[in-house]
């Protein structure tokens, strides 16, 4: 069983995938999300702060559409541009996902899509 999971709530997917896939009924695994304002199309700042927090708030929209939120999450991966940029996307991280954070991988030193400097996915359970 597979659903696709789709809203204009956050991005529209910029290439031949969807924004998130729900199998088995209770699996949700989306797609990256980088911090591009939905209604803009614009990256919501230039620092690796704001563009963290609006990747987030697209990753709880993309849950909301299948029914969960982050309290759902099991594990993120974090891929960064410049994995110096570590600890300022772990303080943004922290404030949504102040208690029993998922597990979490995190990757740095890559060419991320539109030249974003954060993007996160994460798997879910429901």
């Amino acid at each position: 069983m597979r659903e696709v999971i789709s809203t204009t709530r956050a991005p529209a997917a910029i290439g031949p995938y969807s924004q998130a896939i729900r199998c088995a009924g209770t699996l949700i695994f989306t797609a990256g999300q980088i911090g591009i304002v939905p209604e803009t199309g614009e990256f919501a700042g230039d620092t690796v702060e704001e563009q963290a927090r609006q990747a987030l708030k697209n990753l709880r929209e993309v849950l909301r559409a299948a029914g969960a939120d982050l309290t759902n999450v099991v594990k993120t991966t974090v891929f960064l541009a410049n994995i110096d940029d570590f600890a300022r996307v772990n303080e943004i991280y922290r404030e949504f996902f102040p208690e029993d954070p998922p597990a979490r991988s995190a990757i740095g030193g890559l060419q991320l899509p539109k030249g974003a400097k954060v993007e996160i996915e994460c798997v879910a359970v429901v």
